[in-house]
């Protein structure tokens, strides 16, 4: 009986140490990727500010050529909603919403995940003038997790599996508006 308290003893310690761990781990996390882009500020706010055009760059856009894509509203415009389904697991349903623009410089959205998991995150796109014919482009993303979920942070590197997807994005936004 003593040797049966011990065991279940070390597996109660062995489940509350990353319960109390969490307790202490960051819930938020960010990630932001730059490009520089050899046109004016006007000209690629204008082109960024459409979410439709995230079909020509973004990755995550391009990962299912046979996803279903909605959208409500006036592209551009705040409160414009693009919404996609796919059977891909990668890929899953969601929806991104234009919540705000500074017109010009920055557009914020409001992404909400369905599947494969629910979840409400936000990301942006700022477009700041370097000079007359550069622009440097910020593409961010703001993420949370809720404990004890956020003792995921630990193991999983967000900057390396979202920033590459960002900067893939944007790589490939510099080719299109560069072209």
């Amino acid at each position: 009986m003593k040797t049966l308290k011990k065991i279940l003893l070390v597996v109660v310690i062995i489940l509350a140490i990353p319960l109390i761990a969490a307790l202490f781990i960051e819930k938020d996390y960010a990630v932001e990727k730059t490009v520089t882009i050899q046109k004016p500020q006007t000209q690629v706010f204008e082109y960024v500010k459409y979410l439709k055009n995230q079909d020509n760059y973004s990755k995550w856009a391009n990962m299912d050529p046979m996803m279903t894509k909605t959208y409500q509203g006036q592209d551009g415009q705040v409160g414009f909603v693009s919404a996609w389904n796919s059977t891909d697991k990668e890929v899953g349903s969601g929806e991104q919403e234009i919540i705000s623009i500074e017109e010009g410089k920055r557009i914020n959205y409001e992404l909400r995940f369905f599947e494969p998991f629910e979840s409400t995150e936000h990301a942006y796109m700022i477009a700041q003038a370097i000079d007359s014919s550069h622009t440097e482009v910020i593409w961010g993303f703001n993420g949370h997790m809720e404990y004890p979920t956020n003792l995921l942070l630990v193991f999983m590197d967000f900057e390396k599996m979202l920033g590459d997807d960002l900067q893939t994005g944007l790589d490939q936004l510099k080719i299109v508006l560069e072209e």
